[in-house]
């Protein structure tokens, strides 16, 4: 393919995820609230230098995803914040599998500083390219891989967290809920087939089904941490019984 052909190709695809990064940005900073009528079409167009089409696939993906609310002949809004019916509180993974009297073991595959892409910033109210923690480990019960975790932490809420030696006995999860109080948590549970990547650090077929659950926590209005957790599902089930206290720390 021509370098002509490539940017014609890509060239939109980055101009629509930059107008749905501003949206998202001024959502975050509270610049728009919940309720707040966005500009037309028209005046994002002048506003962003970029094409009606682009304006309006920004748009209507944000709306399907839940962020904007759009009203035929009205105009587009900032949709209230729905809280998800599934809230669970999952331990420490470690002191699970130690209470059931099996052994645990943990791995760290990565460890280093990351330039955050669009998703994974937007998931931590930060702008896109902004360095922050990145971490892949897995843990193991009785020596199978039941969960891989990866997880981005904001350097600014837990400034230590890269010099820390994550093995069987400090894993990431213990060390955040030891370290920074939490005032919110996000949890969404989803099922998936795994990529073929988790799925050689998992030591499973990538047709196998698997359990995610991804996890934000705040500490002080600031997203601290945004992880996910894959389980294969034949290993492993998700579901827990708690009790709310104001003691919580992000983990």
């Amino acid at each position: 393919m021509k370098k002509s052909d490539t940017d014609s190709v890509t060239a939109p695809k980055a101009l629509y995820l930059q107008a749905k990064q501003f949206v998202l940005e001024r959502t975050a900073s509270g610049f728009w609230k919940p309720g707040d009528m966005i500009p037309s079409e028209n005046q994002l167009v002048n506003e962003l230098g970029m094409s009606r089409m682009t304006i309006n696939r920004a748009l209507r993906e944000l709306t399907n995803e839940g962020y904007l609310e759009r009203t035929s002949g009205v105009g587009t809004f900032i949709a209230e914040r729905k809280p998800h019916s599934n809230l669970l509180q999952i331990a420490n993974i470690a002191d699970e599998i130690i209470s059931r009297g099996h052994r645990y073991h943990c791995e760290v595959l990565e460890l280093g500083r990351v330039a955050a892409p669009f998703a994974i910033a937007s998931a931590l109210e930060l702008t896109t390219g902004s360095s922050v923690y990145h971490l892949r480990c897995v843990h193991y019960e009785e020596g199978l891989a039941v969960q891989l975790e990866e997880r981005f932490v904001s350097p600014a809420m837990a400034p230590d967290f890269i010099h820390q030696q994550f093995d069987d006995t400090l894993q990431p999860s213990r060390y955040l809920l030891n370290t920074v109080p939490v005032d919110e948590i996000e949890h969404i549970v989803d099922a998936l087939l795994p990529s073929e990547e988790d799925a050689k650090a998992l030591e499973i077929d990538a047709n196998e089904p698997c359990l995610a659950l991804m996890r934000r926590t705040w500490s002080a209005s600031r997203v601290v941490t945004y992880v996910k957790f894959l389980h294969p599902s034949m290993r492993y089930r998700l579901g827990s019984r708690y009790a709310v206290d104001a003691t919580s720390h992000a983990g």
